[in-house]
């Protein structure tokens, strides 16, 4: 099995997350998209301000190499008129695939119409432009019940909105790899959590993002259903190696 094909190599911290300064993260973004070239990985994840530079580099490498962003990352708060301010640069900078951060506080707190109007207008967005869309749940932050309601969520306003040939385009993805759990619990895809979104964003596929560590591993999501596994250490993971990385 070609797992790369599976792999969203990702990047997504800040250079003061990262303990670095600007012009040092900015390297390691390189790095990253250069490595994402190189192994033929699917996609490369990053930051917003970086996909210009992503997309002239794989460019002068006549890679296919698809591009991902992040929309309202990591907390998804933001209100619909910025969401779809940074969607629209990230499809002018060149962004293949426009990962959302759903607004998962409004839906604890039963706000469905605000979640609802951002999942339609989002996907609306991203499939008007022939790019992929995917909608982060955060499932560290939800209950089994609402991981089940907010998958299903998703699913509905996509089958009652869309046809049938876009819903390969609009996925449900687990987590941001930035949530900050009690007790030092799973903050990404876990196999219970995965099987809960499966079964409830069917037909739409699923990304695990967030905790797949080894090559086992991911190959275990695969065969669960998984269409794509969003790491930081997708080189490891397709050479077979363990990692120790959160996400």
């Amino acid at each position: 099995m070609n797992v790369k094909q599976y792999l969203d190599a990702t990047y997504l911290k800040t250079a003061s997350q990262a303990g670095l300064s600007e012009a040092e993260n900015l390297v390691v973004v390189k790095e990253a998209i250069a490595e994402a070239i190189t192994e033929g990985f699917k996609l490369i994840m990053i930051r917003p301000d970086y996909v210009a530079l992503a997309k002239e580099m794989i460019s002068k490498a006549n890679s296919t190499l698809l591009i991902g962003t992040v929309i309202d990352f990591p907390e998804g708060k933001s209100n619909l008129e910025t969401k779809i301010k940074e969607a629209n640069e990230a499809i002018e900078n060149g962004a293949d695939d426009l990962d959302f951060v759903c607004n998962y506080e409004a839906f604890k707190n039963g706000d469905t119409a605000l979640v609802k109007e951002e999942i339609l207008i989002g996907t609306q967005i991203g499939l008007a432009h022939n790019k992929t869309v995917k909608w982060i749940i955060e499932v560290a932050a939800l209950s089994d019940k609402e991981i089940i309601q907010l998958s299903a969520l998703i699913k509905n306003i996509v089958i009652s909105n869309f046809k049938e040939e876009n819903y390969s385009a609009v996925f449900v993805k687990s987590s941001t790899g930035f949530f900050k759990t009690k007790d030092n619990l799973p903050n990404g895809a876990t196999i219970p959590t995965i099987i809960m979104m499966l079964e409830n964003a069917s037909p739409l596929p699923v990304k695990a993002a967030g905790g797949v560590r080894s090559y086992d591993e991911a190959i275990e999501m695969i065969r669960l259903g998984v269409k794509r596994i969003g790491t930081s250490a997708a080189k490891a993971i397709a050479n077979g190696e363990n990692t120790s990385n959160q996400y």
